[in-house]
């Protein structure tokens, strides 16, 4: 396995970089999983016997790449798990869009349901049976070539949400083919946690973290990424 990226560490917590194309946790397709990575780190570095506890407190889609916090053990990922649902842990991304949202800074709101079998989500009218709100706003930090830079501030965790509502407004992801985005076939999602907020389980304090997307790579070259994340501020 290859050896992850990690931005902290201690016998409560590890925060590390998720790459892109890499399932959060094993799935269907057998491949290597980012939370079986952070297993076998920890029971390496650690030599602990059998297998290590990992907490899976929150998840990144597949395509998406970047920063996310695992718990080293139950209390710290029951800790984490409440400050999710009490809305305290705050994840923003970057996303590129294929041409610039109407309005420069919305929230957005819509019913999603996914379909299992197809494994692509659809927005559907409030309330509809199976449906599940979900809630997100983002802001348009740059725009060029007819794409456009946003910064994702999410509400709810609904799986493919920010390919599913972008795109519903005519702005899907730069990559996205699943969901319109056939601009960019071939390329990486662009689509990026960056930033993740929440407070130590045991410590209390504020931590944040931040991590670039690839920024050598199209279409994030095409913007001034580290201009725009060392200006953005936590909500």
């Amino acid at each position: 396995m290859e050896e992850p990226v990690i931005l902290y560490e201690d016998n409560q917590i590890i925060v590390a970089v998720k790459p892109q194309n890499v399932p959060t946790q094993a799935d269907s397709s057998g491949d290597a999983n980012f939370l079986d990575i952070i297993k076998n780190y920890v029971k390496v570095k650690y030599n602990k016997p059998g297998n290590a506890f990992i907490g899976l407190v929150h998840r990144l889609d597949r395509p998406t790449g970047g920063v996310m916090v695992f718990a080293r053990n139950s209390k710290a990922a029951e800790r984490l798990c409440k400050q999710i649902a009490q809305g305290d842990f705050i994840k923003k991304y970057l996303a590129v869009t294929v041409s610039a949202p109407r309005d420069a800074r919305a929230r957005l709101s819509h019913w999603l349901i996914k379909d299992e079998k197809e494994n692509m989500v659809r927005v559907l009218p409030a309330k509809s049976e199976g449906a599940k709100l979900a809630e997100l706003d983002y802001k348009v930090l740059e725009t060029t070539n007819d794409l456009a830079l946003a910064d994702v501030n999410l509400y709810t965790g609904r799986s493919h949400q920010i390919r599913a509502q972008m795109a519903h407004i005519g702005c899907p992801l730069f990559g996205d083919a699943k969901y319109g985005g056939t601009v960019g076939r071939g390329h990486n999602l662009a689509l990026w946690a960056y930033q993740l907020t929440f407070s130590h389980p045991t410590l209390k304090n504020t931590m944040v973290f931040k991590v670039f997307p690839p920024t050598e790579n199209v279409p994030w070259k095409f913007f001034r990424v580290e201009k725009h994340i060392n200006t953005v501020k936590p909500e």
